[in-house]
């Protein structure tokens, strides 16, 4: 049923945002792949993250498919036992828009949900009146995994496309995408776009701190380092991903392209390494799903899931030193009508 290749690790210095880490990464080995969820709709853009004794595991859910459509929701899922087993805590909305992308923050004691969403209006929207514009954050809290608040639009993100979600010294981080000075005549996308950070001292008012990439912005995964430094995974509009790093106050940044282009790209540490994951064009097989270390600026690669055409939007938790838990979207599968699934996917990954 499912296909996977596990690659060599190379030996290799590596040092990253000035700081000195281990120079070899360790042999991983992906295990008890399964498919966790799907309900005949179209499930994508995952994450995770552990919440008080509990995991979750969150993704846009949508009957029409992958587009804009204001029939999109986000699913949160909860599991008590390490990931075994996942029950649905909660499912949300906003009306007239499209709900996309949601991602996790633990911070200040509660867990948020952050979504990006697309104005849609009453009925259906053509991709050429995608306004960018008028894309608006919301987000949904809770204090104990059960009870949550009704959507709430996140102050300060008008005309941004929020995405990945980080938290330090008591201040939230939002990826805010979003069109260069909202020109009006443009589309967006590529080469027209800025990846901005945006913070927060409540998780639900936000402002413009600092630019990550002032052109051909895109989907940004980074997280902080204990003293504050922060790196950062630009998805980047056309060519190979960006990776971005500064030191506080955030005013003088480092840009240099990665050795590759990463879809719905996943940055996080594990240990004394940076763990790296998104989907890949495989020259002769199509968009995979792919993780692997990061080292000296380059993928190495060490594992492609089990993934084909529409996939990637990895999320990952780290279960022990040794032991972590990776989810992703993806549609390879067929159902018992030989019809297209779009479904929830999870592995193991063991040092």
């Amino acid at each position: 049923m499912f296909k996977f290749s596990l690659f060599g690790l190379l030996v290799s210095s590596f040092a990253i945002l000035h700081s000195s880490l281990a120079a070899e990464p360790p042999n991983v080995t992906v295990s008890n792949i399964r498919r966790v969820f799907h309900n005949g709709e179209h499930n994508a853009f995952t994450d995770l993250v552990r919440f008080k004794d509990a995991l979750y595991l969150c993704f846009r859910s949508c009957p029409d498919g992958h587009m804009v459509f204001n029939t999109a929701s986000v699913i949160v899922l909860r599991s008590a036992d390490a990931g075994a087993s996942w029950q649905q805590v909660h499912r949300f909305s906003v009306k007239d828009r499209d709900t996309r992308d949601p991602h996790f923050l633990v911070f200040k004691d509660r867990l948020f949900v952050y979504s990006g969403t697309w104005w849609t209006g009453p009925g259906l929207i053509e991709r050429k009146d995608y306004d960018m514009n008028k894309q608006l954050g919301y987000a949904v809290s809770s204090a104990d995994g059960s009870q949550w608040t009704e959507p709430t639009l996140v102050e300060g993100t008008f005309g941004y496309y929020i995405w990945r979600a980080a938290a330090h010294d008591g201040k939230a981080y939002l990826c805010g995408r979003r069109k260069a000075s909202f020109a009006v005549p443009v589309m967006g996308e590529r080469g027209h776009n800025q990846s901005i950070m945006l913070e927060s001292d409540d998780g639900l008012i936000f402002r413009h701190c600092a630019y990550f990439q002032e052109s051909g912005g895109n989907e940004t995964a980074f997280f902080f380092e204990k003293d504050g430094r922060v790196l950062a995974l630009d998805r980047n509009g056309g060519g190979n991903s960006m990776l971005c790093s500064a030191k506080p106050p955030y005013t003088n940044w480092k840009r240099r392209p990665l050795d590759r282009f990463v879809g719905g790209p996943l940055l996080v540490k594990w240990g004394d390494h940076i763990l790296v994951g998104g989907r890949n064009a495989k020259a002769d097989r199509g968009p995979k799903t792919s993780l692997g270390w990061l080292v000296e600026d380059k993928f190495q690669e060490f594992a492609e899931l089990p993934s084909g055409g529409d996939n990637s939007y990895p999320g990952f938790i780290e279960l022990s030193p040794t032991k972590g838990l990776v989810s992703w979207y993806s549609s390879h599968e067929k159902d018992d009508a030989g019809k297209t699934i779009t479904a929830i996917y999870m592995a193991e990954l063991n040092l």
